[in-house]
């Protein structure tokens, strides 16, 4: 399923009337060509959902996307050094199961519409500080291969990482590629 496709809702659901949460997510590459993958505060979710993602996070007023994803990185992982080295062109976006409408994202949205970023780790994993914020997002954290976070993330939000993963397959091969001269 494409994170792109037009959303399940019929014309005259009550969530057509929402807008989607303007977002941005970040795919965090260290030089193996892994991505960081969060694991989400307990009590944040229902307790049997799955628990990792990716780092993501609201745009705020006034901010641009590449801003509020330097901010969310460090906010989500403490990281602080990090480069943009590709931006998907497009945004993506994913609905709400039916029975979060009204409820997950204050209620005031159908889902979310992200842009997204590859971003490349400038430092060691001692950057990394999942309290570096006074709202903890993730209480673990680990690097894995970008294709296996579509099995560790909540199931609506899996048809975007398949595609992500798909999009950022030559990124992460990239930087795991020794370098040539």
């Amino acid at each position: 399923m494409n994170a792109l496709a037009p959303p399940h809702y019929g014309p005259d659901h009550p969530a057509q009337k929402l807008a989607w949460r303007a977002c941005v997510g970040i795919v965090l590459l260290n030089p193996q060509g892994l991505v960081f993958t969060g694991r989400r505060v307990v009590d944040k979710l229902p307790i049997d959902a799955p628990l990792w993602q990716l780092p993501q996070g609201g745009i705020d007023d006034g901010e641009t996307p590449e801003q509020a994803a330097f901010r969310e990185l460090e906010e989500e992982t403490g990281v602080s050094q990090a480069e943009i080295i590709y931006e998907l062109p497009e945004w993506l976006s994913y609905d709400l199961p039916e029975a979060l409408i009204g409820t997950a994202l204050k209620g005031k949205f159908r889902g979310q519409k992200q842009k997204w970023f590859a971003m490349r780790m400038m430092g060691g994993d001692e950057a990394i500080r999942l309290d570096a914020h006074k709202q903890v997002e993730f209480d673990d954290w680990a690097w894995r291969p970008l294709d296996a976070c579509v099995d560790l993330v909540v199931d609506f939000k899996k048809p975007l990482y398949a595609d992500l993963a798909e999009r950022f397959a030559f990124l992460c091969r990239k930087a795991a590629a020794p370098h040539q001269r």
